[in-house]
């Protein structure tokens, strides 16, 4: 299944909980969903999802650990955006009961786009557990 995600900032992490949701209540299945982000730029991960200062944290110290327009060697000017990709990673697993996603009390999904703003598509594929079940 594809979950399109539109960005409106260079650098900035969307909460996907909400659609990562609804892809599994149509699976209805017990067992995991990967999250798998195709683009070399993004990334995915689970995270504190209640305080929004939380994301701008992470924003901040990803900026200031790579920054944008340091010395890279990449031509198009986005390696930071590259390192900061490798450095979330490009996928992240959830256990899902009967269609529900398991997170924690305070997590959501999100994912982190460090390239935008631009139009996304993320892949979700959904993996069963036991025998028989969805």
């Amino acid at each position: 299944m594809e979950l399109s995600v539109t960005t409106q900032k260079r650098c900035e992490i969307v909460d996907i909980t909400r659609d990562v949701q609804q892809a599994c209540r149509q699976w209805g299945g017990t067992g995991l969903v990967q999250v798998y982000c195709p683009h070399t730029t993004c990334g995915v991960g689970v995270n504190e999802k209640y305080d929004p200062t939380v994301r701008e944290d992470i924003l901040a110290w990803l900026e200031r650990t790579v920054p944008e327009g340091a010395n890279f060697k990449h031509e198009e000017g986005n390696s930071d955006a590259h390192i900061k990709a490798l450095l979330v990673g490009s996928q992240t697993l959830v256990p899902v009961r009967q269609g529900n996603l398991l997170l924690g009390r305070w997590q959501g999904v999100f994912f982190l786009d460090f390239d935008g703003p631009r139009a996304r598509t993320l892949w979700l594929t959904f993996m069963a557990s036991g025998a028989g079940e969805k």
